[in-house]
């Protein structure tokens, strides 16, 4: 009886297709981990180039896996130094562009305070008496010493008293800005027993004229201040009596609204 052959099988052929979608599952999974460990280890400017670097795992291109380190190559890193760099120039720009806006606002309500002032000269007939000027630190205006004072003297006088009330009116700001009240004298010594120099009497009649104002109970008295500088800071020169009569003065600086905060700094 013939021998039956055993029937040989050949090894069936096993589909590894399957393994190509799994790397590259592994792949995407390995290049998650990488981006979430990254987070918690790096800055947010790292951070974003990591995610610059996960997207191009998707598309094709340069992605983790092919850098040494979760640190991006330099020129990315000089990239996102440039981008902050920017950012910084552009929030100096848009602080620096706020400020110019504030001080113009501020500059044209000064000049709305000087025309005010400028009307009650002129109603008063006291052109000669009082003038005023815009500057860099304020609107100042400035007083001559004889409308308020007899020579030598820092009281006053009773029958001005009123006129000084209805400066004081000029005053009222809202909101309120501060005010420096300044006292100035000629060179010429002092030849009285009461006050001790130029300087002592300057102070004086600053303090003084400031009280008078101050009992307005429209102005608030903490924004006010008084200085005295006697002889030292001549508007003119003192070699005539005409420049002598106009160093003798009383000035009234009305600051801008951003002197307090520099001031502060």
């Amino acid at each position: 009886m013939a021998r039956k052959k055993k029937k040989k099988h050949d090894d069936e052929h096993v589909d590894e297709s399957w393994l190509i979608p799994y790397a590259d599952l592994l792949t995407l999974l390995l290049a998650l981990f990488i981006v979430l460990f990254a987070m918690s280890s790096v800055d947010a400017a790292k951070f974003q180039m990591l995610s610059k670097s996960f997207n191009a795992v998707f598309t094709g291109g340069t992605g983790v896996l092919e850098y040494s380190s979760v640190t991006p190559p330099e020129n990315e890193k000089d990239g996102v130094d440039q981008l902050k760099k920017d950012k910084e120039k552009d929030k100096e720009k848009d602080k620096e562009q706020k400020k110019k806006e504030r001080e113009a606002a501020d500059r044209e309500e000064l000049e709305g305070v000087q025309k005010q002032v400028n009307q009650f000269i002129k109603n008063k007939k006291l052109e000669t008496q009082l003038e005023t000027k815009l500057t860099k630190e304020g609107l100042l205006i400035t007083i001559k010493d004889s409308i308020f004072f007899d020579s030598g003297r820092a009281d006053i006088r009773q029958e001005d008293i009123p006129l000084a009330k209805e400066i004081s009116n000029l005053l009222v700001l809202n909101p309120p800005r501060n005010i420096i009240i300044s006292g100035h004298t000629d060179n010429v010594p002092i030849k009285n027993s009461q006050y001790q120099s130029n300087w002592h009497l300057s102070v004086m009649r600053a303090v003084n004229f400031m009280a008078i104002l101050t009992e307005n109970p429209k102005l608030d008295a903490k924004v006010f201040s008084a200085k005295g500088f006697g002889e030292y800071k001549p508007a003119v020169s003192n070699k005539t009596a005409e420049g002598r009569s106009k160093n003798r003065r009383v000035e009234v600086l009305i600051q801008p609204r951003n002197a307090a905060t520099d001031q502060n700094q």
